[in-house]
């Protein structure tokens, strides 16, 4: 009971305090916000010819999950701003969000326990340096504050955020409350972000940001185990290292923008190749862990409107694939496309459709690795039969209430979860999603 108290709270703050919230904006002091997410994901029962504790269920699976997040900001002193974000998720994904490389819902977290839980998702302090008079509008939103924000500038942001809210950005394809709900659509599938088990760590970002051009570096904690939820302070011999370029430009007086990315992590990783050498039937990576080992990779991230109502993304990613996957999921190469159209042609301009198609693949120690019995925390069929994972995503996004209530139905079909062409067949997942702002 005290957990559905605590979501009726985070959902209703706002409305309670109306009169604040209204003083607030006149006075670009303060920002309070909030989101609610449910997301309940369906599939029938598949074929396969064997599973194992990492694998996708064979069996029918009906499973919702719920987040809400309250984002709380206040203005300090001239370009600097403090903002945290409680928030509480409960429920689960498909089989615990194990067995799919490309997750099918990106609302949910690899926890045992599925019961919500109230916890902090960020707390940063932001400070922007102007480097021109130029000056735009900037409206209200979540984890943003209404002001006159300059067009040119340098910032820091210090404290826990989740990462991909400032790397591998996409209009089309990077929210799975109002967009694509994959994994591996909602961000890069090979770039292994930094994040504890919810998403979340303890970083520093440095961004130049220019009207056609932007940079930003950061520097991450990492979890002290593969998908932990404890962070590693030793930043001597742990950490990530994002750097991302952005590019914005017109063709034919349409939008568009392509980003480059890469990353280097350290951490306590095992193995791959020295796991099986050590154990060669089911091996165990976690007995080659071992302090300095890393992953490293490159993306490749564009979006172009072609025209007022209809836009297209294209991702590409690669990592070494070498030691195991740390943060995000069991992904080594990762290929996708797709379009979003809104609904203007129809008199909807607030709903919008969407189609996309990723492709998934893992490296050659890699699927060895699983072949052999082995495990990661995601995936491990006891054997595999090397496939490229297949996903393809369909959407339609109504509005109900203006700028408020959102209803999303979605349809995916998979094919090879897992990598593996022994779990036969497609699995095809019906998805209702229920998305609230204020």
């Amino acid at each position: 009971m005290r957990y559905l108290t605590s979501l009726f709270l985070l959902i209703s703050i706002p409305f309670l305090s109306k009169a604040q919230q209204s003083d607030s904006i006149k006075e670009d002091r303060f920002s309070i916000h909030t989101q609610t997410t449910v997301i309940n994901q369906f599939k029938p029962s598949f074929r396969a010819t064997y599973s194992g504790l990492n694998s996708l269920s064979t069996q029918q699976e009906d499973q919702t999950s719920v987040t809400s997040t309250l984002f709380l900001g206040a203005r300090l002193w001239k370009g600097a701003s403090v903002f945290i974000n409680p928030e509480i998720a409960g429920g689960s994904g498909l089989s615990g969000a194990l067995g799919v490389a490309a997750s099918p819902n990106g609302e949910t977290f690899r926890i045992g326990d599925p019961s919500p839980t109230i916890y902090l998702a960020r707390l940063f302090y932001r400070q922007f340096f102007a480097l021109s008079n130029e000056t735009m509008s900037q409206t209200s939103d979540f984890n943003q504050i209404a002001e006159r924000a300059p067009t040119k500038y340098i910032a820091i942001t210090i404290g826990k955020i989740g990462i991909a809210d400032y790397f591998d950005d996409n209009k089309f394809s990077h929210d799975p409350r109002t967009q694509f709900m994959s994994w591996a659509l909602m961000d890069n599938g090979a770039w292994d972000y930094p994040a504890n088990t919810r998403g979340y760590t303890p970083s520093i970002v440095l961004e130049f940001i220019t009207p056609k051009n932007e940079l930003r570096f950061s520097f991450s904690l990492v979890p002290l185990t593969a998908n932990g939820n404890d962070m590693n302070w030793n930043i001597t011999k742990a950490g990530s290292h994002t750097l991302e370029y952005t590019h914005r430009y017109r063709i034919r007086n349409q939008p568009g923008t392509v980003r480059l990315l890469g990353f280097y992590t350290r951490a306590t990783m095992g193995n791959y190749l020295q796991s099986i050498a050590l154990q060669p039937i089911n091996p165990n990576i976690e007995n080659t862990r071992k302090d300095g080992n890393s992953k490293y990779g490159f993306g490749i991230n564009a979006e172009q409107n072609i025209t007022n109502d209809l836009g297209c993304f294209f991702r590409a990613g690669w990592n070494d694939g070498n030691n195991e996957t740390w943060a995000f999921t069991e992904i080594d190469h990762s290929l996708s496309a797709g379009f979003s159209l809104t609904g203007q042609r129809w008199k909807r301009e607030n709903d919008n459709i969407g189609i996309a198609y990723v492709v998934s693949g893992i490296s050659k120690p890699h699927r060895d690795y699983l072949k052999a019995g082995g495990k990661g925390f995601m995936l491990g069929d006891g054997n595999l039969n090397y496939g490229l994972e297949q996903l393809t995503e369909l959407y339609y996004s109504a509005e109900l209430v203006k700028n408020r209530i959102f209803l999303t139905a979605a349809y995916q079909f998979l094919v090879n979860p897992g990598y593996n062409k022994d779990r036969h067949g497609s699995v095809n997942i019906f998805s209702i999603r229920l998305h609230t702002r204020i």
